[in-house]
C-alpha cells in the first residue's frame, strides 16, 4: 500500500464536497440551540443504548439469547444502518445517485429508524464535517485539540461521542437549502419522533408475537431496540473516530481520513473513509481490490431495478489520479 500523504495543516475545502458555498457574513456556520429538553433527549438515546451494550454479558448469561432476538435485531440493524449509508449519507448528503421520490421517502425514513438524528439534522452536521474536515469547524474532528498523547486522547472521545451533546446545531439554510426545498423530506423529518417509537416499539411488538408472550416483548425491546441501536450508534461513531486516527491512505485527501477494514462489513463499506473524503460523492467508497461495500452494492441494484440513476461510480481515470504518490 502506497506511503501516506501528509495533510496539509489548513487544507482548502474541497468543492466537491457536498456542502453549498457559504456566502461570505450572510449564513453563520451554527443556527439554533437545541432546548433543554431536545438536549435531554439527546442523553437518553446516547446513554441507554450504552448501558444496554453493557448489559448484554449478564442478560446472555441469565436469560440466554432467542433465535428470534437475533433475527429481529439483525434485520432492524441493517435497515437502519442501510438508511444512515445509503440514503443519508450517499444520497441526501452527496448526491451520489437520483432517486425516485418513493425510494427518496423510503430512505429517508430508514435512516431515521437508525435514530442518529432527522435526515436534516444529519445531513447538516455531515455536510459541515466535509466542508470543514479535521479543522476548526469540523464538529467531530478527533485532531481539534492538538497531537500529544492527552490531546489525541480527548479528541478520541469528542469525536466519538462528546460532540453529541454539543448544543449548538448546524445552520440548515446555509449547509442544507436543497432539502429545505423538499416538502417530503421536511415531512419526513418533522416526523422523526414518530420513527424514533416505531424503531423501538416494533422490535417488542414482533418479539412478544413471535413467541406469543410478555417475555418475548421484553426481550424483543432489549436486543432489537436497545441493543440494536447501541451497536448502530458506535459503528457510525467510529467512523468519525478511528477513522480519522487509525488505517492506510492509498489515496489523497486533504484531511486525515483513513481507511479501517475490521468495520467494512459491519458499516457497509463507510470505513473505507479515505476513497470516501478523497472523492465525497462517488457512490462505491471500497474501490480497491478486496474491500466489501455493500452499500455500493445496495445502490448497483437500486440502479438495476430502474430505482435509482446518474449513479456517480468510480471511473479508472479519477482514481489514479487520486492515488497517493
Amino acid at each position: 500500500m502506497p506511503a501516506e500523504a501528509a495533510a496539509p495543516a489548513n487544507p482548502p475545502i474541497p468543492a466537491d464536497a457536498g456542502a453549498p458555498p457559504a456566502p461570505a457574513g450572510v449564513k453563520p456556520l451554527f443556527g439554533v440551540d437545541r432546548t433543554n429538553w431536545q438536549q435531554g433527549l439527546v442523553w437518553a438515546f446516547v446513554i441507554a443504548p450504552m448501558l444496554a451494550l453493557v448489559a448484554t454479558v449478564p442478560v446472555v448469561w441469565g436469560w440466554g439469547l432467542g433465535w428470534h432476538d437475533v433475527v429481529i435485531a439483525a434485520v432492524f440493524y441493517v435497515v437502519g444502518i442501510l438508511g444512515v449509508t445509503v440514503g443519508y449519507h450517499r444520497h441526501f448528503t452527496h448526491k451520489s445517485f437520483k432517486a425516485r421520490p418513493w425510494l427518496r421517502v423510503t430512505l429517508a425514513i430508514s435512516g431515521s429508524l437508525a435514530i442518529q438524528g432527522s435526515v436534516l439534522a444529519w445531513v447538516a452536521d455531515h455536510r459541515r464535517h466535509h466542508a470543514y474536515s479535521d479543522k476548526e469547524g469540523d464538529p467531530h474532528s478527533p485532531w481539534r485539540y492538538g497531537t500529544s498523547p492527552v490531546a489525541v486522547a480527548k479528541g478520541f472521545f469528542w469525536a466519538h461521542i462528546g460532540w453529541l451533546f454539543d448544543r449548538r446545531k448546524s445552520n440548515y439554510e446555509r449547509f442544507i437549502p436543497d432539502l429545505l426545498a423538499d416538502r417530503a423530506v421536511r415531512r419526513v423529518s418533522k416526523l422523526f419522533g414518530l420513527w424514533v417509537a416505531i424503531s423501538l416499539i416494533l422490535p417488542a411488538v414482533l418479539g412478544g408475537l413471535i413467541t406469543w408472550s410478555w417475555a418475548g416483548a421484553v426481550t424483543g425491546f432489549f436486543w432489537g431496540g436497545l441493543v440494536r441501536m447501541g451497536l448502530l450508534h458506535h459503528v457510525t461513531w467510529s467512523i468519525n473516530s478511528i477513522c480519522h486516527m487509525v488505517g492506510e491512505r492509498p489515496f489523497r485527501s486533504r484531511d486525515r481520513s483513513r481507511n479501517f477494514w475490521p468495520l467494512a462489513i459491519l458499516s457497509m463499506g463507510e470505513s473505507w473513509h479515505n476513497l470516501h473524503h478523497a472523492d465525497p460523492t462517488c457512490a462505491r467508497h471500497g474501490v480497491l481490490r478486496g474491500q466489501i461495500d455493500i452499500s455500493a452494492r445496495v445502490i448497483w441494484l437500486f440502479e438495476r431495478l430502474g430505482w435509482a440513476h446518474e449513479v456517480r461510480w468510480p471511473t479508472t481515470q479519477r482514481l489514479t489520479r487520486l492515488r497517493a504518490r
